[in-house]
């Protein structure tokens, strides 16, 4: 089993996690976070690229230039972003993964927090 941070001993506290998304454009990219961003669904999204992808899709090997989505937010808001990336990406099948943060700066972790469970409402 995994060592738990105090953070996440703590009854109702919010799982802090990195959501990756991978993209086809700079552009995709841009629309994506700024959506994430506006609903509330992370509290920030960093956008990395040009990146190279070296991927199987259906029985060939592809490469191609792609773009990194890193929005940091809680577990309880994955849900609500794949569906949502699932509904405006252009891939049949987008790259959603989660990785959970296993320490974070207690400010930093607080902030993500209240700007996706609605404590945030001046950002």
């Amino acid at each position: 089993m995994t060592e738990l941070t105090p953070v996440q001993r703590v009854p109702g506290t919010s799982r802090l996690i990195e959501v990756r998304i991978s993209t086809p454009d700079a552009d995709t990219a841009q629309a994506l976070a700024t959506d994430i961003v506006g609903r509330k669904l992370a509290a920030c999204v960093q956008i990395l690229g040009p990146m190279t992808s070296v991927y199987t899709w259906k029985g060939e090997t592809h490469q191609a230039l792609e773009w990194l989505m890193l929005a940091k937010t809680t577990a309880e808001m994955f849900d609500s972003i794949s569906d949502l990336v699932t509904t405006l990406h252009p891939y049949d099948v987008p790259e959603v993964i989660a990785v959970t943060a296993r320490h974070s700066l207690d400010d930093y972790a607080a902030w993500v927090r209240d700007v996706v469970h609605g404590a945030d409402s001046q950002d």
